[in-house]
Parts: structure tokens; C-alpha cells; sequence
């Protein structure tokens, strides 16, 4: 295979502080082998492997300030990697492409759909009622975002 460089400009973004340890591993092989930028964001120090493909970018603490310096540095055809779905949707608008940790990708289709059940969720919380969190990270999660990544990938290569 050859190890042409992605498209210029267009990258992955990842929403790093609750991103499982498992798939930055994955993004950071598909960064090298594709030789695609990967910035890791974070409201923490991050430590990554030496690679020119890959970054970590320090925010400062605080709500939703990871997402918001998403935002504004995601262009078209970036990916971003997240599980919050106001994050995503907000990627979506941008003509930004969106996938969560699991594997599943967020598109039009879906999103507003999403967006009401965790409006949805967020009421039964706020008015005391334990909804639980996800189920456990698990190797059947990892192998569904590494197949969803490299589907994904493999269509937005260029040429």
C-alpha cells in the first residue's frame, strides 16, 4: 500500500478527555500508516507518541471549553472522534464528519434524533431518576470503531 499523504489540510480531531486509552492507540496507527494529521484536545497535559502526525493541544479547565476549541478550528471534511453529541452536532453543521468512541457515526440523519434523547435523558436526571451511564468499553467497542475508522477513512481518501 502506498503511504500517500491525506488530503492537505483535513485532519482528525479528538475529544480527548474521556476518549478510552484504546482508541487513541488506533488513531495514532492510523495517523502514521495514513499519514493524517491527529490533535488530540484536552483540558489536560496528554502524553502522545513522537510522531510528526500527531499533537496534543492543552485547553484550559472549565465546561465545554475542549468542545468549543473544536469548533473553531474544525473545517469541512475534518473527522472529529467524540461521544458528545452537542459536539458532534455542532461538527456536523460545520460539513465536518463525526464519530463516536464506539464506533458509531453520527450524520444528519441522525443527530437531531440523538440530541432529543439526551434532552430526554438530562430531564429524567435532573428530576432524580438513576438512568445509569453507558455499558462498559469493551474489545467488541474497540474492533467497531477501528472497522468504522477505516471505512470511513478509505471513503474520504483522496484519489
Amino acid at each position: 500500500m502506498s503511504r500517500r499523504c491525506w488530503a492537505e489540510g483535513v485532519q482528525i480531531w479528538v475529544d480527548a478527555d474521556a476518549c478510552p486509552g484504546v482508541i487513541k492507540e488506533i488513531l495514532y496507527r492510523a495517523a502514521d500508516r495514513l499519514r493524517i494529521h491527529v490533535t488530540l484536545v484536552a483540558n489536560q497535559m496528554l502524553r502522545t507518541p513522537p510522531s510528526p502526525w500527531i499533537r496534543a493541544l492543552q485547553v484550559p479547565g472549565g465546561f465545554d471549553v475542549a468542545d468549543n476549541e473544536i469548533v473553531n478550528r474544525v473545517t469541512a471534511g475534518d473527522l472529529v472522534i467524540t461521544a458528545d453529541i452537542p459536539l458532534a452536532a455542532s461538527v456536523l453543521d460545520k460539513g465536518g464528519l463525526a464519530l463516536d468512541p464506539r464506533g458509531e457515526r453520527y450524520s444528519a440523519d441522525n443527530i437531531r434524533e440523538r440530541l432529543s434523547l439526551r434532552s430526554f435523558m438530562d430531564e429524567l436526571r435532573a428530576s432524580g431518576v438513576d438512568t445509569g451511564g453507558p455499558p462498559p468499553f469493551g474489545q467488541a467497542d474497540r474492533q467497531a470503531f477501528a472497522n468504522a475508522l477505516d471505512r470511513l477513512l478509505q471513503q474520504q481518501r483522496p484519489g
